[in-house]
């Protein structure tokens, strides 16, 4: 299968004009939410979802914040472990991220809060407004506020794309209030316009195995990217993925030959002096290892706009999408759907068993 017949290929180049046409319509949600927010006194978010939707959390835990603490907790964790994750109480708001809005750790949360924590706030960004996270209504005090994003972003692909990217996006421009949301969707889409098929032409052989560093935000792009690569290879291309100086202290052994680093340069002056430091390093150890730079200028990619990691996160996550799927197509899989026949992975997890909560 050639990578530019696949919809995962066409999901992903549809990034720009997604993000163009939603600016407007964000613009406005995003203003609603934040008072929203202010409104409940709210002291403390936590970012949850399962998969590729908890990373988002990862990135956005690095956000800029008015006052209230973030967490990132993934939904297998709160569903596996509630009352370590979550407590009832009405200052707390939970946001919710997922494709489908219908995976099992979605439903398990939503049930979660309806019976265990009624007070929490809520927050569903989700890309279908079909799915529970659009649908369904709290069961208790605590007030529920819903971001259905366009259709366009429920990618009907494996692999989570423009969902991911938009999500984020979308989750941003809610917290951070001093933005121009329309603006900043405008510029990431025409950096990504020209971007998207700079990685292609440039697109490096496919290695037996490939890593991903990232600071602060970056460190759950970096996260993403190594799930992107390995999902959409099918587990044939081995991937890592760990923070820029935490790779120093063990990880780093996952190097062994011919592999592929991309250390992603943070927009930061500070935090990039560490990025650069671990990207040379790198090279002179390991002189058989490819090592690619994404960010400012000097790096291998230049991908600059904003000059914010987290306005910027979608923009690192490019390569990973468009080079997996490039070497999906290599391996001859069905990039739509990798797993095709395996049966052991599917678009949406569902299946897994929801035990009642005894407290």
């Amino acid at each position: 299968m050639r990578a530019e017949d696949s919809q995962t290929w066409n999901e992903i180049f549809s990034q720009p004009l997604i993000w163009n046409e939603w600016a407007p319509t964000l613009a406005g949600k995003a203003l609603e939410i934040s008072a929203w927010i202010k409104e409940k006194q709210i002291t403390e978010i936590v970012f949850a979802g399962a998969g590729t939707s908890a990373f988002i959390g990862d990135a956005l835990s690095f956000a800029p914040s008015d006052g209230f603490l973030i967490k990132a907790i993934p939904t297998t964790d709160i569903v596996a472990c509630p009352f370590e994750c979550l407590r009832d109480d009405p200052q707390l708001l939970v946001v919710q991220f997922g494709r489908s809005g219908d995976s099992s750790e979605s439903i398990g949360t939503l049930d979660l809060l309806d019976h265990q924590f009624p007070k929490v706030q809520r927050l569903n960004i989700t890309c279908n407004p079909n799915g529970a996270l659009a649908t369904r209504a709290p069961a208790g005090s605590g007030e529920q506020k819903v971001i259905a994003l366009p259709e366009a972003t429920h990618d009907s692909g494996f692999a989570m794309t423009s969902s991911f990217t938009t999500m984020l996006l979308s989750a941003l421009a809610c917290l951070d209030t001093g933005a121009d949301v329309a603006g900043n969707l405008k510029r990431i889409a025409d950096k990504a316009s020209s971007l998207l098929p700079a990685l292609h032409s440039m697109t490096p052989a496919r290695p037996d195995r490939v890593v991903f560093l990232g600071s602060g935000a970056l460190k759950g792009v970096a996260r993403e990217s190594a799930l992107k690569v390995l999902e959409l290879t099918a587990g044939q291309t081995m991937t890592s993925w760990d923070s820029t100086l935490g790779f120093r202290h063990g990880p780093k052994a996952v190097i062994t030959g011919r592999d592929l680093i991309v250390v992603m340069i943070h927009p930061n002056a500070h935090t990039s002096l560490y990025d650069h430091d671990v990207a040379r390093e790198i090279k002179a150890q390991y002189p058989e290892a490819t090592v690619l730079t994404l960010g400012g200028e000097g790096c291998d990619v230049d991908l600059r706009t904003l000059g914010d990691a987290c306005w910027e996160a979608p923009l690192y996550v490019l390569a990973a999408q468009i080079w997996a799927v490039a070497w999906s197509g290599e391996l001859a899989l069905n990039i739509d759907n990798p797993f095709a026949g395996q049966g052991n992975l599917s678009r949406v997890v569902s299946g897994v068993t929801l035990y009642p909560v005894r407290a």
